[in-house]
C-alpha cells in the first residue's frame, strides 16, 4: 500500500438483501481479524460504548494459541433482556481478514450485515443474496486520520493497529452506539501517557462514523439505544473476579506455572497481594512462586497448606494431570490446599484457547486408589469471587484439597456483573489446635476422629507444646499418625475420609433450583453453561415446553439434586464435554430407574455454548418421541399440569 495518503470513495452499490424489521438493543456482532493486528483494543472500545449506554453486554474473545498470524474473532453481545452467552448467527460480522472471509460470510443468517474491507480479492456479494454487503476503505480512511509520517519508522505498524478504530466508528454509525461513549472507551483503553494515541484513534474513529454517515444507508435494522440496566454493575473477567477471591479469601501463598487460560488470575492476583497486602515499611503478608512446572507449584503448595499458610494454586488441564500424585498424597496425608483449574479443551494439548468442561470428573476423582474431592463449581463471575473464597475455607474446615473448576470462557472474557460483596464472615481454619488447646486436652493424635464427623484435630508445625508433633504421611498410618500395613487401620483410614466427604457434602454450596416443579421437563447445568440457560428455558417456554432447573454448584452433590431429578419426568443435563460426565457420576447415585430419566445434552466443540445448542436437541427429542418414557411429540399433554408441594431451593 503507498504511504501517500488517498481519498476515500463512497462504497459501491449492491442489490438489496431482503428486508429485516428494525431490531432495536438486541445486537450480536462478530469481528474477524488477525491475531496480534491490535483489534482487541478496537473490540474493547466497542464493548465499553454499549456497557456505558446502560446496555447489559458481554464480549468473548475467540482467539489462536500461537503469538501472532492466525484468525482471531471477537463476539459482541448486546441484550436488552440481558442475556449474555454465545451467539452463533451475528447480526453484523465485520470482516477484517480474507483468509476466513468466506467462511464467515457462510455462516450467517438471511438478513445480516456483512461490513468488508473493499480491498478483498474475493468478491463477498457474489456469496450470497441474503446478506447486505457493505464495502468500506479502511486503509484510505485510516491515511486520513494517521497521515503517514516518514520519520516514525514504526509507522506502518502503528497504521496495522489503529485501521481497527476505523470500523468502530463505522459501526458507531450503523448501529447509532452514542459518540460519547465511543470517546470515553477509547480514553479508557489508551489512559495517562498514553494520551496522544487516544487522540489518534479518537480521529479514526471520526473518519470511519463521517464516512458510514455519508455513504452508508440510514434504515439498516440493527441498533442500540440507551438503556439504565448497567447502573452500579461491573464488567469484570472471571479471572480478575476469581483473584479477587484469592485476596479476599487471605491467601498466604500463591504458587502457579504459566498455562493457558489460567496464568492472567495468578498475575491479577499477584498484583492484588501486592497492593493491599504490603504494609508501609514494605513488608509482606503473603508470598507469591512462579515454579518451574505444574508439579513444583503443587508440591509447595501442599507444602505451605502443611506449615499453616492458607494456600492457592492455579492451572489448567494439563497442569491437574501433572498434579495427581501430590494431590492423592495431600488427600490422604489431609492438607488444605485449594487449586484452582480454568478448564480448556483436551485431552493432550488440546486446543488451550478454546473453552471446555472435560476436566470435572478428573478433579473430583484425581489420584490413584479410591479418592474423592470437592469441586466447586462457579457459574457467573461473581461466584469466581465468592467461590474461590468459600474454596479456601473448606480445604482449612476439612483438611483436603479443594478445587474450583472455572472455565476458558467464563475466566478470559468480560461478563457483566453486579458488584462483588464484601466477606461477611471471618476467615475459617477448622479443627487447629494451638498450645493451649492441647494443654487443656492432655493429648493429641493427628488422625483419631474425635467427633464422629471424620474430621479430626490437627496442629501446624512450631506449635509450643511436645504433643503437637506428629508424622505427616503418604503411607499406611494409624490414629497417631504411625506407620502401619495392618490391614484393620488402613480400612479405618479410607472408611473415615469417606465419612469426612459426606460430612463435608453437606456444608457445601447448595444447588439452585427454580422454575416449574410441575413441569416434566427439568433442566440440570453446572458451571459455565449457566449463561445460556435463562436464555435456553425462555425460547423454550415460548415452544410450550415447561421447565424446571437445578444449577449444581459442588461435588458431591446434594440430596436436593437427587429430589430435583425425581420430581421430573425427563431430565437434560447439560454439559461442555463430550463424554456426559457429570451425567454419569449422577448415574452412580441414583436407585432404581430413576438414572434412566438423565438424558446429557453435551456440546464439545470448543466454541462458548449458546441457548441454541441447548434448545435444539430438546426441542428434537420432546417433538420426536423415540423411546419409553420418551414424549409423544403432543405438547399439552407431555406437560399436563400437576399438583405439587414446591421444594425451592435454600438460595
Amino acid at each position: 500500500m503507498s504511504t501517500t495518503s488517498s481519498v476515500a470513495e463512497p462504497a459501491p452499490a449492491r442489490a438489496a438483501a431482503p428486508k429485516v424489521a428494525p431490531v432495536v438493543n438486541d445486537l450480536a456482532i462478530r469481528v474477524g481479524t488477525v491475531n496480534g493486528s491490535g483489534s482487541q483494543s478496537a473490540n474493547l472500545v466497542l464493548l465499553r460504548s454499549l456497557y456505558a449506554m446502560g446496555i447489559p453486554c458481554s464480549g468473548k474473545n475467540i482467539f489462536p494459541s500461537n503469538i501472532e498470524g492466525l484468525p482471531t474473532w471477537f463476539h459482541i453481545r448486546a441484550s436488552a433482556r440481558g442475556y449474555g452467552a454465545h451467539r452463533a448467527d451475528p447480526d453484523i460480522l465485520v470482516c477484517m481478514n480474507e483468509v476466513t472471509a468466506q467462511d464467515d460470510v457462510s455462516e450467517l443468517k438471511p438478513g445480516a450485515i456483512c461490513l468488508y474491507r473493499e480491498d478483498f480479492s474475493v468478491d463477498l456479494p457474489s456469496l450470497r443474496d441474503d446478506v447486505t454487503f457493505l464495502a468500506a476503505p479502511f486503509y484510505k480512511l485510516v491515511e486520513q486520520a494517521y497521515p503517514p509520517d516518514k520519520t516514525d519508522k514504526g509507522y506502518r505498524d502503528k497504521l496495522r493497529k489503529v485501521v481497527n478504530m476505523v470500523y468502530v466508528g463505522v459501526l458507531a454509525s450503523i448501529c447509532r452506539i452514542d459518540m460519547e461513549a465511543v470517546e470515553q472507551g477509547v480514553r479508557r483503553e489508551f489512559p495517562g501517557r498514553k494520551a496522544k494515541a487516544a487522540e489518534i484513534n479518537i480521529a479514526a474513529v471520526h473518519t470511519g462514523y463521517e464516512w458510514a454517515q455519508a455513504n452508508l444507508p440510514t434504515n439498516l435494522p440493527y441498533r442500540v439505544e440507551r438503556m439504565e440496566s448497567t447502573q452500579d454493575k461491573i464488567l469484570i473477567e472471571g479471572n480478575k473476579a476469581a483473584a479477587l477471591g484469592v485476596l479476599f479469601g487471605g491467601t498466604s501463598v500463591l504458587t502457579w506455572y504459566p498455562i493457558t487460560p489460567s496464568s492472567s488470575l495468578a498475575e491479577y492476583a499477584e498484583g492484588f497481594l501486592k497492593q493491599h497486602r504490603t504494609d508501609a515499611e514494605g513488608r509482606k503478608s503473603f508470598a507469591v512462586i512462579q515454579a518451574e512446572d505444574e508439579l513444583a507449584a503443587i508440591g509447595m503448595a501442599i507444602g505451605a497448606g502443611w506449615a499453616g499458610a492458607r494456600a492457592l494454586t492455579a492451572t489448567s488441564g494439563p497442569g491437574i494431570s501433572l498434579m495427581t500424585e501430590f494431590v492423592g498424597m495431600g488427600y490422604f496425608a489431609e492438607i488444605p490446599v485449594v487449586i484452582i483449574d480454568v478448564q480448556r479443551m483436551g485431552p493432550s494439548t488440546g486446543l488451550p484457547t478454546r473453552t471446555s468442561q472435560g476436566d470435572v470428573l478428573k478433579m473430583h476423582l484425581l489420584g490413584h486408589g479410591d479418592c474423592r474431592h470437592i469441586v466447586l463449581l462457579p457459574g457467573s463471575v461473581e461466584e469466581c469471587y465468592e467461590l474461590v473464597i468459600e474454596a479456601l475455607d473448606l480445604a482449612q474446615q476439612f483438611q483436603t484439597p479443594v478445587f474450583v473448576a472455572t472455565d476458558l470462557d467464563l475466566g478470559m472474557n468480560l461478563w457483566l456483573s453486579e458488584p462483588f460483596r464484601y466477606p461477611d464472615k471471618p476467615l475459617q481454619r477448622g479443627k487447629l489446635l494451638n498450645a493451649a488447646d492441647l494443654e487443656r486436652i492432655g493429648e493429641f493424635a493427628r488422625y483419631k476422629d474425635v467427633d464422629g464427623d471424620g474430621v479430626c484435630y490437627r496442629t501446624i508445625p512450631g506449635t509450643e507444646n511436645p504433643m503437637a508433633a506428629y508424622f505427616t504421611r503418604g503411607t499406611g498410618h494409624n490414629e497417631k499418625s504411625g506407620y502401619s500395613e495392618r490391614p484393620e487401620d488402613w480400612k479405618k483410614n479410607l472408611d473415615r475420609l469417606a465419612l469426612k466427604l459426606e460430612t463435608a457434602r453437606k456444608a457445601l454450596p447448595a444447588p439452585i433450583i427454580e422454575g416449574d416443579p410441575s413441569a416434566q421437563v427439568g433442566l440440570l447445568a453446572y458451571g459455565g453453561s449457566h449463561v445460556a440457560m435463562a436464555e435456553a428455558r425462555d425460547q423454550l417456554q415460548e415452544q410450550g415446553v415447561r421447565t424446571g432447573y437445578c444449577r449444581i454448584r459442588a461435588l458431591p452433590v446434594s440430596d436436593e439434586v437427587t429430589h430435583f431429578i425425581e420430581r421430573h419426568q425427563r431430565v437434560y443435563v447439560i454439559e461442555q464435554n463430550r463424554d456426559a460426565q457429570v451425567t454419569s457420576l449422577l448415574k452412580t447415585t441414583l436407585r432404581g430407574t430413576i438414572a434412566d430419566r438423565l438424558v446429557p445434552v453435551t456440546h464439545y466443540s470448543g466454541t462458548p455454548i449458546s441457548a441454541e445448542n441447548i434448545v435444539r436437541p430438546i426441542l428434537g427429542w420432546e417433538k420426536n418421541p423415540s423411546g419409553p418414557g420418551w414424549p409423544t411429540g403432543d405438547v399439552e399433554r407431555d406437560n399436563p399440569h400437576a399438583s405439587h408441594v414446591e421444594q425451592p431451593s435454600p438460595e
